[in-house]
């Protein structure tokens, strides 16, 4: 299979999905991707995506063409080396940077720090191709992307230019600390402490479940500078290499397996002031509009996954014989497959209509990001889930694809906000109404 060209990030073009600047950019790339419209067609009916789950319904051509870039890549670049990323716990640095290569380090950060500028729904169409490749690799990506827009978004010029540039190319990597051993759905009640002293803060405490921590750059940290509850949460970037940062051990994870979990702990850590996102007790606001489009990113994670599955599972039913038949004889399992798509579809299209809320900053964003987490992630471990299933045997060895799937969407129910505090927000929400 020929792969396409690099592609360029990006400009973004105000009003539109980048509709001029893309078009733009892909002239420029000459013959090889002149043709390369009918090629990755071809490619893609072949890999069975055009079909009744079409991953493409409803896009622009331009969104259809970072989709095709991001799904070659996937293709190519990450469904080759999932298995061993995931057998030797291998943090793939060099791939990443191969995909921040492609504009999708800083796939919603303004252009002028290096970012590409996207649309949040661009950013869902693009996180679930890629997770077709590899979802646990993905979603790291996504939290890495997560972290450079919220400094971004709520950093000052000087902090921008400091950091974003470097996350966009991933020179450096992000790691997001919010959740502590003590505070995990109850946020608010970190008790990671920052006490100011001159033009520093001494933060002390620590954090759990860090993805990437002690092999990412920087980390952007919650932590504590007044009274109890929110109000009294700041934000501030700390950098790999201060004085009183360490790590614990890395995490043994059921999936997840091609990034590094691991505690994040300060000992009496010097952080420059200059390091603070926004004003002192702004951090909780910061953390949770964070997390609506962390919730997007995730649930987009989940999507590529079961599409993934639905097609293995397609492609096993018609060779696997059993009684004399193939299995896409059995209408049980026929009417299953349908579920499985019917599930698919329903929840891609509730993730890309909570993209779109969000992208807008609509009054139901907020319930709509928790509704499309809550529905997506559940669906489509559903669909993995039941894709093993389909497997019979085969679908529990580590041969086959499917189970690694099955174990890399498991935490998606968990992370982000827990499926249980999703309905929370959604019911308060409606009775707040």
């Amino acid at each position: 299979m020929t792969s396409l060209p690099t592609m360029p990030r990006l400009p973004s073009a105000p009003g539109s999905v980048m509709a001029a600047a893309a078009t733009a950019t892909l002239a420029r790339m000459g013959s090889c991707l002149g043709r390369s419209r009918q090629v990755i067609c071809n490619r893609i009916q072949r890999r069975g995506f055009v079909s009744c789950i079409d991953l493409s319904h409803g896009l622009t051509d331009e969104q259809k063409e970072f989709q095709k870039v991001a799904l070659d890549f996937a293709s190519n670049e990450m469904a080759p080396q999932m298995a061993e990323w995931d057998l030797k716990e291998i943090f793939p640095v060099e791939t990443m940077r191969k995909a921040a290569q492609l504009g999708f380090g800083g796939i919603y950060v303004r252009p002028d720090v290096g970012g590409t500028g996207l649309s949040r729904l661009d950013t869902s169409v693009i996180f679930e191709a890629l997770s077709t490749g590899c979802t646990s690799t993905t979603a790291y990506i996504s939290i890495h992307n997560m972290c450079a827009w919220m400094i971004d978004t709520f950093g000052n010029t000087e902090q921008r230019q400091q950091f974003c540039p470097d996350l966009c190319s991933m020179e450096k990597f992000a790691s997001y600390c919010l959740t502590e051993p003590g505070s995990g759905s109850d946020a608010a009640s970190l008790l990671t402490g920052a006490q100011r002293k001159g033009d520093h803060y001494i933060l002390n405490g620590s954090k759990a479940f860090i993805s990437g921590a002690g092999d990412t750059d920087v980390y952007v940290v919650m932590c504590r500078t007044g009274g109890k509850g929110a109000k009294g949460i700041s934000c501030l970037v700390v950098e790999k290499g201060t004085p009183g940062l360490s790590f614990g051990k890395k995490e043994k994870k059921v999936g997840w397996n091609s990034q590094p979990t691991r505690a994040v702990i300060f000992e009496d850590c010097a952080v420059p002031v200059a390091n603070r996102l926004g004003e002192e007790g702004q951090g909780f606001t910061i953390a949770m509009k964070g997390l609506n489009g962390g919730r997007i990113n995730i649930a987009s994670c989940s999507l590529g996954a079961a599409h993934a599955c639905v097609r293995l599972a397609r492609d096993h039913l018609r060779v696997r014989k059993q009684f004399g038949e193939t299995l896409s004889s059995s209408q049980f399992l026929q009417f299953k497959l349908a579920e499985m798509a019917t599930r698919l579809v329903a929840s891609r299209l509730m993730v890309r209509q909570a993209a779109v809320a969000l992208e807008e900053s609509r009054s139901d964003a907020v319930a709509l990001c928790s509704m499309a987490k809550l529905f997506a992630t559940d669906e489509c471990f559903m669909i993995c889930n039941q894709a093993l299933q389909m497997h019979g045997g085969y679908g529990y060895l580590k041969d086959y694809a499917v189970q690694q799937f099955v174990r890399d969407i498991r935490v998606h129910q968990i992370l982000e906000g827990t499926n249980e505090v999703m309905r929370m927000i959604i019911a308060r929400s409606l009775l707040t109404d």
